[in-house]
């Protein structure tokens, strides 16, 4: 099976609706499937049994944190229920600016007028949850087709620049709408956009463009303020000064992972090491991430920290960098079970972590 390709999106899309089931169909679907083993044969003759009901494990459900919304919206605080939550009355903590954007189309099911009717529309959910939107995009929206997509994208960026770059501007969004089948499309947008570009991009697929239904709107609004720098909701606790421990002491919050490729993605594909870290205490919410690759299923992050004989004792070069001279301690938990080391990091002033 780990060696396996899906080779179109009907399969994908089968298979998510089969693994997205409610708990009690799950549970009926595991009973359904291992109570014909107790009749099998063969495992009556190795003595082989199962037990007719699930395992129970002890556990406890926390309760959920108290939000805290702008204090500009009718509802300024809110507990969420069963792990949900609106945006209904609701406005960001702290609206971005997208005062420079554009739309490109790569759907060809979508007319130009059905694509600026939902950039139009999406523009006002932004303002009304809380965003400085600019209502008119840099240029018209450019209908286009997915190939050639990277040549494209160059072409119209420059386009947008000759205008912008005597402004002394640069593109704050692009939002581009895709066809629902778009195979490598999206992958390929958002590399061009984020490592030739450095183009902070919004992608909407087709279905959703043509439905505008107000919740996918606020979703996209809600992504879209955090990719321009806004904040969209704090911890209650953290604005009155309740965390434990956090609130207390300025504090920085790490998380690191390694992810590694699948098998037969060739012997040459290197794993991938992650480290984000919060930036803003004492609300600790905005982090900043850097993702570097290392030798291939290697668990260890290999360049966290490089020693450097720099005179003070400060370490620096890895994806994490500190000047031991203000550095007050650091609490190190390594959670076994998941696969990732959690570091909280409490810090002077004016320090810089992240390489």
């Amino acid at each position: 099976m780990e060696v396996c390709e899906i080779s179109d999106a009907k399969q994908i899309s089968y298979l998510l609706s089969v693994a997205c089931q409610h708990p009690m169909d799950h549970e009926k679907t595991i009973l359904q499937t291992v109570n014909p083993y107790n009749e099998d044969p063969h495992a009556k003759e190795f003595g082989i049994t199962f037990e007719n009901k699930l395992t129970i494990v002890k556990g406890r459900v926390l309760p959920p944190p108290v939000l805290k919304f702008n204090d500009q919206g009718k509802v300024k605080e809110f507990l969420p229920k069963v792990g949900k939550w609106n945006m209904r009355l609701k406005q960001m903590v702290k609206g971005g600016e997208v005062n420079t954007w554009a739309c490109i189309n790569f759907a060809s099911d979508i007319t130009h007028a059905a694509a600026v009717a939902f950039c139009d529309e999406l523009a006002v959910m932004c303002v009304i949850s809380g965003m400085n939107f600019k209502g008119d995009p840099v240029l018209p929206l450019v209908n286009a087709k997915p190939n050639h997509v990277r040549p494209f994208l160059k072409k119209h960026y420059q386009r947008f620049m000759e205008i912008l770059r005597p402004l002394h501007k640069e593109l704050d969004l692009l939002i581009v709408i895709l066809p629902d089948k778009n195979g490598t499309l999206y992958g390929d947008i958002k590399r061009i956009c984020e490592t030739d570009l450095g183009l902070v991009s919004q992608c909407c697929l087709a279905k959703h463009v043509l439905k505008m239904k107000p919740q996918y709107l606020t979703n996209i609004a809600l992504k879209i303020n955090m990719k321009v720098g806004g904040r969209n909701t704090v911890l209650l606790d953290a604005v009155v000064g309740n965390l434990p421990r956090v609130s207390n002491t300025p504090t920085i919050i790490f998380g690191a992972d390694v992810s590694h490729p699948h098998h037969g993605e060739g012997r040459s594909s290197p794993s991938i090491a992650a480290v984000v870290a919060s930036q803003d205490w004492p609300e600790v919410t905005n982090y900043a991430g850097l993702v570097r690759p290392q030798a291939r299923h290697e668990e260890i992050i290999q360049g966290l920290f490089n020693e450097n004989d720099c005179g003070s004792g400060c370490i620096s070069g890895g994806m994490i960098k500190y000047d031991i001279v203000v550095l007050k301690y650091i609490n190190i938990t390594l959670l076994h079970d998941m696969s990732y080391v959690h570091l909280t990091i409490n810090y002077a002033e004016n320090t810089s972590f992240l390489s």
